[in-house]
């Protein structure tokens, strides 16, 4: 016989409450980290203007240096000009060179690394040096321009 004090099935309500309260809990955690990222990003954007003013600063106050410099040496500044404007053709003749060096030995540079390594201590240094100088050169013989 069966015990008729006991019910056939039993529905647990307290459980689907409490998954209930779980999603909720799941949103509102959801929305708390959306709220910290987007803190976050407020204040990356922050630190990123703060470091774009200062490299603008840092900027006009050396083009504001320059400017200074080629109003008190206007003849050096022309010679600079017309330094840089050689010294871009040499460049130019440097790298005409390093190309036709590169397109003739492409097939040994590809093989073997020893052919690379020469190229690079060959060529390397004196256009390293030589794009140093002529960027110098360049800058100090740059018209100014008005802003």
């Amino acid at each position: 016989m069966t015990d008729e004090s006991q019910p056939l099935f039993r529905m647990n309500l307290d459980e689907q409450f409490e998954g209930e309260a779980e999603n909720r809990g799941g949103v509102e955690e959801t929305n708390e980290l959306l709220r910290q990222l987007m803190i976050g990003q407020e204040r990356q954007n922050e630190l990123l203007e703060d470091l774009l003013e200062h490299m603008v600063s840092a900027n006009r106050q050396r083009a504001h240096e320059l400017g200074i410099w080629r109003q008190q040496n206007p003849q050096l500044a022309r010679k600079c000009r017309v330094a840089a404007d050689a010294l871009s053709r040499a460049q130019t003749e440097y790298l005409n060179m390093l190309t036709e060096e590169i397109s003739t030995n492409s097939e040994a540079l590809a093989d073997g690394e020893f052919m690379l390594n020469e190229l690079v201590d060959r060529f390397g240094p004196r256009l390293a040096h030589l794009n140093g100088v002529a960027q110098i050169l360049a800058q100090l013989g740059a018209t100014p321009q008005n802003s």
